[in-house]
């Protein structure tokens, strides 16, 4: 498995699969012909269907230009290796002088025929769940010990960082108010929520609370705001509600919280070493399913857990999310995708505090759930698969005023 740094990648919304991997290949293209003026680039499949709402060809316009080019969209054609294909082309005069078949395999990532374009080597040897439980059993240490064993403590700096932009996008957030972009009209409702969740008592409070940062950071992305692909963009709103929410009103120590964000993250590289983290692919299961599992065992740890009940609320967190399906409404990352990351936050935490009543034994594993998810995706079928072609995108029609 590569680093936590190619799981999070720190960047701007909408869409880790949508804008930041497009506007990624669009700089290589381009790096690669200087001297060109004048580019194609083809969208082919879920890069296309999901419309404007996704702002793939925004981000590829603004990478580009000044030069001149032209956006085609095949939201009918699905290239072999991926739904999310582009195919960039070089022009001078009436000829194609170059061409470029890359697709956007999840969480900002690229491939093309010779593989993963990164240069990030395998730095974890051990690459599924029940491997890593076994080796933290066996040496006396937790999850987070692992990530530091095989990345080394210059790991702690980057997760350092990464918590400040996940706590300055939650800060954002819960100050931005207005109507977020597009035809949907949806108004911002973090700040509301967090100041309702201050005048509440009780659990209600905490529950509100846990809700306002993840609306906050949602919202962001959505207003294509700096987050950070958690373990991407549409689903970046989990893992830093729950690490607040534990930050601010359970008052765990930044230390604990930045142990936890190592942990959530090795959760999330074995489902996309494994699996998918890709809703294109494999529909919202692959993205906030893995949220919820990041979320969830990264807090069952914070509060104390075992290595056996993390990856028990792990294996909660993404066993009750499957068959998930990405169906966002007029292509936005708005509705469901907004609310679902609330309701999922607040769903990580409460497998966080089951499996800590536990003692961590249970019948299904979380390999065996990756094992399921990859499945259940292949079968969901292509409009339940971030298409906007079923669900709820076929049933809500926004309302578009003129004038």
């Amino acid at each position: 498995m590569q680093s936590l740094r190619e799981l999070y990648k720190i960047g701007y919304g909408p869409s880790s699969s949508h804008t930041i991997a497009p506007g990624r290949a669009a700089k290589m293209f381009i790096d690669k012909h200087p001297t060109i003026k004048s580019f194609r680039v083809t969208l082919y499949g879920s890069l296309a269907a999901t419309g404007v709402g996704h702002g793939t060809d925004k981000v590829i316009e603004t990478v580009i230009k000044p030069l001149d080019v032209e956006i085609i969209w095949k939201p009918e054609i699905e290239l072999p290796l991926h739904p999310n294909g582009l195919l960039f082309e070089a022009i001078e005069g009436d000829k194609v002088i170059d061409a470029w078949e890359v697709y956007s395999v999840g969480g900002g990532d690229l491939r093309d025929n010779t593989g993963l374009l990164n240069d990030a080597s395998q730095v974890y040897e051990l690459t599924t769940m029940n491997d890593i439980l076994a080796w933290c059993i066996e040496e006396g240490r937790s999850f987070w010990e692992y990530v530091e064993f095989c990345e080394g403590k210059e790991i702690w700096s980057f997760l350092e960082d990464v918590w400040e932009v996940m706590k300055d996008s939650i800060a954002r957030g819960l100050e931005e108010e207005g109507v977020l972009p597009g035809t949907l009209r949806i108004a911002r409702k973090a700040g509301s929520y967090y100041i309702r969740s201050k005048t509440t008592t009780g659990s209600t409070g905490n529950i509100g609370l846990i809700f306002a940062a993840a609306l906050a950071v949602a919202e962001e992305n959505a207003a294509s705001g700096k987050v950070v692909t958690a373990p991407t963009c549409g689903a970046s709103g989990v893992v830093p509600s729950v690490l607040y929410f534990l930050k601010v009103d359970q008052e765990y120590s930044d230390k604990r919280i930045i142990r936890g964000l190592a942990t959530a993250g090795l959760i999330g590289n074995i489902v996309k070493t494994n699996g998918s983290i890709s809703g294109a692919e494999v529909g919202c299961q692959g993205e906030l399913g893995t949220a919820c599992a990041m979320a969830a065992g990264a807090a069952a740890q914070i509060m104390g857990g075992t290595p056996k009940q993390v990856e028990y609320a792990a294996e909660m967190g993404f066993e009750h999310n499957l068959g998930l399906t990405c169906d966002p409404v007029d292509g936005y990352v708005q509705i469901p995708c907004i609310e679902r990351n609330a309701f999922i936050s607040q769903k990580a935490r409460e497998c966080a505090v089951y499996s800590l009543f536990s003692d961590g034994s249970h019948k299904v594993s979380f390999d065996q759930v990756v094992e399921t998810m990859m499945q259940t995706g292949k079968d969901l079928q292509s409009k339940y698969r971030e298409t906007s072609l079923g669900g709820l995108a076929r049933i809500v029609r926004p309302v578009i005023k003129k004038g």
